[in-house]
């Protein structure tokens, strides 16, 4: 493990030079502008408070980006992460968030010592994408406090929806103003313009002056403390056993998030730059840094599509980068955290829903619908549904579940044929003797699934004189198929009626070797030929 680390920073800073650190810096101070205002949004969304989205960010930027298995990784507080945190912080408290996070870190190391990082390569594109888009929608949804100044209660969003039922939906004009103004202008944001101030940080700067030159009546983020270890930081003493069984699913929730987005996000971050990730570096870098973040009351990080491709659009050279990130933004705390505190909640609210609109897979989404791939379109909301409803875990779970369902049902689509013997096209001479005779093409795999086709199909065959099957296209069969064919087989042993296997796959004909021991069936050749030896058996002048 640590030999393989090494072997990745000598590779990484081989032949590093002075402008490679220059190209670090202005990458690291880049990111760091994206990556503040949405510290903050995320850190408030997940149900903490700002400050622990900032010391996830500086935490995490420096220990997982300084492990990480690619130097262009820049992790920390994510959208998808806060979705999932607002339910536990609802039921167990911060502490639970802290106490979870700890465990998730565990998870995650131990991924990455057993070499778990392949695993994300079993769960399907449209389970990914419906997931996504599940997590946007309880961001968006989980905003409408922030944006309207509207009151709420429950452990999630669909809970908080619920209650306005029974407390009623107020609104606060200037909250619903500031907050659409800072979509608007995030929607409207030239792009020229973002390449050296990000959209972001731009309205949240612009929001912030006005809250303080004309007090505006809205909520406001609140006290940032200038410390890199917070008050509400972990304290493993005070738990008991019990207080671990409590977050241990949500636990396992978060190390499937953060093992996930993070290797989802290498993996693209990858194919940018040429460089594969090292996914079980990653899983260790993500776990050790998940198991600091709660003693200096941090909440779960992961690797940021959204930052990491800032950094290498912004020509980072070595995970410098992401170490140069944290330090801009633990100084920004330091210098401006007074002026941090007066952020109006609903400029917060108004970026992480353009976030959420942004996070779709929208490509893709688009993709499925256009090529109308219905089983996919279907996994994709399947998931999305769940994410919503449940939490990730299930859903992820019901995702593969549905995901192998579909292939299961795509795989038991067979094909079955019927024709009669075209002697011409054989350059066989035709005859009466074999007139009832018929070939069957067989495409698909023959298993339990497709037994009813087939079990249709030789009805059909029981009044012939005689079957030539095909099974050139029948890559697999099992017990079920051959129980039928072997019942067929002796009631046309019993009949006189004559069959030819033909053209068998071979691990079909180890399959069907016992059938040719238990009966006279006739072994398995080319249809051609099957047809000129029958017409060998009729006295016929073979022409092939």
């Amino acid at each position: 493990m640590f030999k393989n680390y090494f072997r990745l920073l000598r590779s990484e800073f081989f032949g590093y030079e002075r402008k490679d650190f220059q190209k670090d810096i202005l990458a690291g101070m880049t990111v760091a502008a994206v990556a503040l205002p949405l510290a903050i949004a995320f850190g408030v969304s997940s149900g903490v408070d700002a400050s622990a989205g900032l010391i996830t960010a500086i935490i995490a930027g420096a220990v997982i980006g300084g492990l990480s298995g690619g130097f262009y990784q820049i992790s920390g507080p994510t959208g998808a992460m806060a979705a999932i945190l607002m339910s536990i912080a609802a039921t167990q408290g911060i502490q639970g968030v802290l106490l979870a996070t700890f465990l998730a870190g565990i998870f995650l190391l131990l991924a990455g010592i057993l070499k778990l990082g392949t695993l994300t390569s079993f769960i399907p594109a449209p389970v990914i994408t419906g997931f996504t888009s599940g997590i946007a929608i309880i961001i968006a949804l989980g905003q409408v406090d922030n944006l309207f100044g509207s009151t709420s209660h429950g452990e999630n969003v669909l809970e908080k929806l619920m209650s306005y039922h029974e407390s009623g939906f107020s609104v606060n004009p200037p909250a619903l103003i500031m907050g659409l103004l800072v979509m608007l202008t995030m929607i409207f944001y030239p792009k020229k313009w973002a390449q050296k101030l990000p959209s972001s940080l731009f309205v949240i700067i612009l929001a912030t002056i006005v809250m303080i030159a004309f007090q505006v009546p809205v909520a406001t983020v609140g006290e940032i403390p200038r410390t890199l270890i917070s008050e509400h930081r972990l304290l493993l003493g005070d738990f008991s056993f019990t207080a671990f069984q409590k977050v241990l699913v949500s636990a396992i929730s978060i190390a499937l998030l953060g093992m996930v987005e993070s290797l989802l996000c290498g993996a693209s971050a990858g194919r940018m730059v040429n460089k594969p990730l090292d996914s079980n570096q990653e899983l260790i870098a993500q776990g050790v840094g998940n198991l600091i973040l709660p003693f200096f009351g941090g909440i779960p990080a992961t690797a940021a599509i959204a930052r990491t491709s800032v950094a290498i659009k912004s020509g980072a050279k070595t995970r410098l980068a992401g170490v140069i990130h944290a330090v801009i933004l633990f100084l920004s705390m330091l210098a401006f955290g007074p002026i941090m505190s007066q952020i109006p909640m609903p400029a917060l609210a108004g970026v992480l829903i353009i976030t959420a609109w942004r996070m779709n897979e929208w490509a893709t989404i688009k993709e499925l619908v256009a090529k109308k791939y219905w089983a996919s379109l279907l996994l994709f909301f399947v998931t999305m549904v769940s994410t919503v409803v449940f939490d990730l875990s299930i859903a992820i779970v019901i995702g593969i579940i549905s995901g192998c369902i579909f292939f299961v049902a795509k795989s038991a689509a067979i094909t079955i044929s019927l024709e009669t013997i075209d002697w011409q096209r054989m350059n066989l001479p035709s005859t009466s003797k074999l007139d009832d005779w018929t070939v069957v093409y067989i495409s698909g795999p023959l298993f339990f699934m497709s037994a009813e086709k087939l079990k249709a199909v030789l009805e059909q065959l029981k009044a012939k004189e005689g079957v030539i099957f095909s099974m050139r296209g029948v890559p697999s069969i099992d017990l079920t198929a051959l129980a039928l064919f072997d019942e067929f087989q002796e009631q046309a042993e019993a009949s006189g009626q004559q069959v030819v296997y033909t053209s068998m796959q071979p691990e079909v004909e180890k399959y069907m070797d016992h059938l040719w021991k238990q009966t006279r069936m006739t072994q398995h050749q080319t249809v051609a030929h099957a047809l000129s030896e029958l017409h060998q058996q009729y006295g016929l002048e073979k022409r092939l």
